[in-house]
C-alpha cells in the first residue's frame, strides 16, 4: 500500500530526512518512531503530499504522490498531530466537510457520519461545538475526520498526544479496528510502549535517517539479554573507562558526564558490586541507580546513547 525510496527533504542546509527507505502492508500497523524532532512528521507530510520531497520517490496504492497525487491523496487518511478541526462547526459538520471533500454525497455520505459519530463514541455530542470539548473528545474527532471515507492508508502522527488514559485506550482500539478492517496503519509516536502495543513492524528514526528496522521481536533480539543501567552521581573524568576495565561480560559505556554513567550489559544486577568499586577507586559516588531490561526504548538508548525523549 506505501512504499517510500530514498526520500529526502531539505531546507537549506537542514536535512530533516534523509534517504529514508520503508514499506507498509495493507491489514497491517507500521510504526516509525524517534524523539521530537527526528523527522517523523516531515516524513507524514512527504506522504501526505503536503510538502514536496527534495529527491525520492513515494507511492500509495501504486500512486506516485507528485506525479498522481489526485489518485495517491484519494486512499489516504490523514490524522494531524495538531488537531485539524474547525471549532465553531458542530462535530457532525466537521465529518461531513471531510467527507464531501472525498467525495462522500447524500444518503453514503449521512449514514456513513452517523456510522463514524457512534465509533467514536460522540453520538450524543453530534451538535455541540469542539471548542466545549476535552482534549481527548478532539483527539477522537480528528480520528474520525481521517476515517470517515474509508481510506486504505491512514497516517496518525502522534495520535495519542496530550489524552487522558481513557481517551488513550479508546484510540488504540480505534486504531487496532482500522487495521482489522483492513486498513493500511502508519503511525509515528515517540512512546515505545505505544509501538510494542500496537505495531506489526516498525523503524526508529533519528536525525533523519532509519536506524533501526524490523518487527518488534527482531529488533529486541538486537539486545539479546543485555540490561541498561544508568547511575546518578558524581562521576570525575575517566570513570567510564575505569568501569569498563573491569572486564565484565558485554559491558558497554553509552555515555557518561559528570553526574551520568549509562551502560549496557547481561545480567547487570550481579555485577552491580563490582561497578559501584570501579567507580569508587576512580573518586566517584554513585547516588541513585536505574535498571532496566530489555525493551525497545533500551535499544534506542543502545543505538544513539540517549533517551527517546530527549
Amino acid at each position: 500500500m506505501l512504499h517510500v525510496e530514498q526520500l529526502t527533504k531539505q531546507y537549506g542546509e537542514l536535512l530533516a530526512v534523509g534517504g529514508v527507505n520503508f514499506s507498509a502492508d495493507e491489514g497491517k500497523i507500521f510504526g516509525l518512531l524517534g524523539p521530537n524532532g527526528a523527522g517523523k512528521s516531515t516524513t507524514i507530510n512527504c506522504i501526505s503530499g503536503l510538502i514536496p520531497p527534495t529527491s525520492g520517490r513515494i507511492s500509495v496504492d501504486g500512486f506516485d504522490i507528485v506525479k498522481d497525487g489526485k489518485r495517491a491523496k484519494a486512499a489516504l487518511g490523514v490524522v494531524p498531530q495538531e488537531l485539524a478541526l474547525y471549532e465553531d462547526l458542530p462535530a457532525i459538520e466537521n465529518l461531513s466537510y471531510w467527507g464531501k471533500a472525498y467525495g462522500l454525497r447524500g444518503s453514503e455520505l449521512k449514514s456513513r457520519v452517523e456510522d463514524v459519530l457512534g465509533y467514536i463514541g460522540l453520538l450524543d455530542r453530534a451538535r455541540d461545538l469542539p471548542k466545549t470539548f476535552s482534549g481527548g473528545m478532539k483527539r477522537r474527532l480528528n480520528f474520525g475526520c481521517g476515517i470517515v471515507h474509508k481510506p486504505g492508508l491512514l497516517l496518525l502522527d502522534e495520535p495519542t498526544v496530550g489524552v487522558d488514559p481513557q481517551s488513550r485506550q479508546r484510540l488504540f482500539e480505534m486504531v487496532e479496528a482500522e487495521r482489522d478492517a483492513g486498513a493500511c496503519v502508519l503511525y509515528t509516536t515517540h512512546y515505545m510502549e505505544e509501538a510494542e502495543r500496537l505495531c506489526d513492524s516498525l523503524a526508529i528514526i533519528d536525525h533523519g535517517k532509519i536506524i533501526a528496522d524490523g518487527t518488534v521481536a527482531e529488533l529486541k533480539a538486537q539486545l539479546g539479554a543485555r540490561d541498561v543501567l544508568q547511575l546518578t552521581g558524581t562521576f570525575p573524568a575517566g570513570t567510564g573507562t575505569a568501569v569498563s576495565a573491569r572486564n565484565i561480560n558485554q559491558l558497554e559505556v553509552l555515555s557518561e558526564d559528570d553526574s551520568n554513567l549509562t551502560m549496557t550489559l547481561s545480567a547487570a544486577s550481579e555485577h552491580l558490586p563490582a561497578i559501584f568499586d570501579a567507580v569508587a577507586d576512580s573518586g566517584g559516588a554513585v547516588k541513585e541507580t536505574s535498571l532496566r531490561s530489555p525493551n525497545l526504548e533500551t535499544l534506542f538508548l543502545l543505538l544513539t546513547g540517549k533517551e527517546l525523549r530527549e
